[in-house]
């Protein structure tokens, strides 16, 4: 999936659910202010309504909810069933608390979430994801300059320029402050790889964008890799 475009980055609707939810489990916030929280797109349960879904990871015996972003070659967050793998892939994301995996599926301005079993996952924890986010920044910026990536991508290099600009996230009480700070500086490197693989309908010759393709695959797991860590409760730091 891609990363949102445009001035408001926002995060993917499973690593909202996943913040939300753990909060909700862990007793940091009160059910009416997640229900609102995750009002702004409707978020259902397949066959039931909001509280629903709470309902069914309490049931299930989560005591928190971390997010998958698979993709291709890469199911990160995810470690079976190979149903759950399947959709999960497909959707681009996915909920996992404990047994328990939901993959959403938009319907207009709702959010329905298909429940799934969930096996054991491996995950990086905050710290490597961090330090490797920063790490593939930095070279990757290097890589995009000897592109001229602001001859071809102005966009691009706004966005490498203005790392300091990060995006305010809504994150719930409970939530570690790096881990809603390393969330915002992934969003950031995600929609900077959107923007330098979009070529403007193929100005480019096939090597150079196969290239720039080459050069970007690392920062986008790194970016991946930093969100998926800052909203899977399972490796916050203590």
């Amino acid at each position: 999936m891609s990363a949102p475009s445009g001035h408001a980055l926002a995060l993917p609707h499973s690593a909202t659910l996943a913040w939300w939810l753990t909060a909700w489990l862990r007793g940091h916030e009160q059910t009416d202010h997640v229900l609102d929280a995750l009002a702004d797109d409707v978020h259902l349960l397949e066959g039931g309504s909001a509280l629903d879904l709470l309902s069914l990871a309490r049931a299930r015996g989560a005591t928190y909810a971390g997010l998958a972003l698979p993709v291709d070659g890469d199911p990160l967050g995810l470690g079976g069933p190979l149903d759950l793998n399947t959709a999960a892939l497909e959707a681009g994301q996915a909920v996992v608390a404990g047994s328990l995996a939901l993959v959403p599926q938009e319907q207009g301005e709702t959010v329905q979430w298909r429940p799934f079993d969930a096996a054991p996952r491996q995950l990086p924890d905050v710290g490597e994801a961090d330090r490797s986010l920063r790490e593939t920044l930095l070279g990757t910026a290097a890589d995009l300059a000897d592109l001229d990536v602001a001859r071809w991508r102005p966009e691009a290099a706004d966005a490498l320029m203005n790392l300091h600009h990060r995006p305010g996230l809504d994150a719930p009480l409970g939530t570690p402050p790096r881990c809603v700070d390393l969330a915002a500086r992934g969003l950031q490197a995600w929609a900077i790889v959107d923007l330098a693989l979009d070529d403007d309908g193929g100005a480019l010759s096939s090597y150079e964008v196969e290239r720039r393709r080459g050069l970007l695959q690392p920062l986008g797991r790194a970016a991946r890799r930093a969100i998926v860590a800052a909203c899977s409760p399972e490796v916050w730091p203590h």
